[in-house]
Formats: C-alpha cells, structure tokens, sequence
C-alpha cells in the first residue's frame, strides 16, 4: 500500500529558507516521476515542482529560481529545498507521484494524499 509522509515543515519569515522531506514507501519509488504539491486556504491544490526517474526536473513560474526538487532513490526520498520564501508560499506541502496516486474506495476512485506539513511564511 502507498504511504507518503511528509516533514519539515515550519514557520519562517519572509526570506527564509526551509527543507521539506518526503519519505515514499509500497511502490517502486525510483521508477516513478515524484512531485511537490501545495495547498493555500481557499485555494486549489497545485504542482509547483516534479523530478523525474531520471533526474530531470521542472518547476512552477512561482517558485522558479527559490526553490529545487531533488531526490534520493537510495533512501526512497524527495526533498525540496525553498529558500527566499515569500508569504505567498505560505500552505499544505505534499509529494505525490506526477501523476498523482489514485485509489479505489467503496467503488470510487479518489486521489491519495499523506497528511503533507505546513509551511507558514510570516511577513
């Protein structure tokens, strides 16, 4: 079964830096092309960073140049290391698969989340 725990998370003042972690387990972790994922209040969920099994990698406009997605196959981890944070980066982090993992409950198919960290960026 998926399972995908996310940690790092914190409060930080603008021009901060933190480093999220995530730790992926009951898949083929180094075959599959893993993303940073975020929620702010009152908004949609969004990608703002992915990896591939390769190493490529591709960011959000808005996180460009701030942040860098990175990966450990060895260790079955994904990091994100986000430096000059503004408060608009301020939201739920999650990793997923790109494509997201889906599961199947009760006849439906629904996305599967961890329970991602919380990233609050102070002004």
């Amino acid at each position: 079964q998926v399972q995908l725990v996310e940690s790092g998370g914190g409060l930080v003042q603008a021009g901060g830096s933190l480093r999220l972690s995530c730790l992926g387990s009951g898949f083929i972790f180094s075959m599959n092309t893993m993303g940073w994922y975020r929620q702010a209040p009152g908004k949609q969920r969004e990608l703002v960073a992915f990896i591939t099994s390769g190493g490529s990698t591709n960011y959000a406009d808005s996180v460009n140049g701030r942040f860098t997605v990175s990966r450990d196959n060895a260790k079955n981890s994904l990091y994100l290391q986000m430096n000059s944070l503004k408060p608009e980066d301020t939201a739920v982090y999650y990793c997923n698969r790109n494509p997201a993992f889906v599961r199947l409950v009760g006849g439906k198919t629904i996305v599967y989340w961890g329970q991602g960290t919380q990233v609050t960026v102070s002004s």
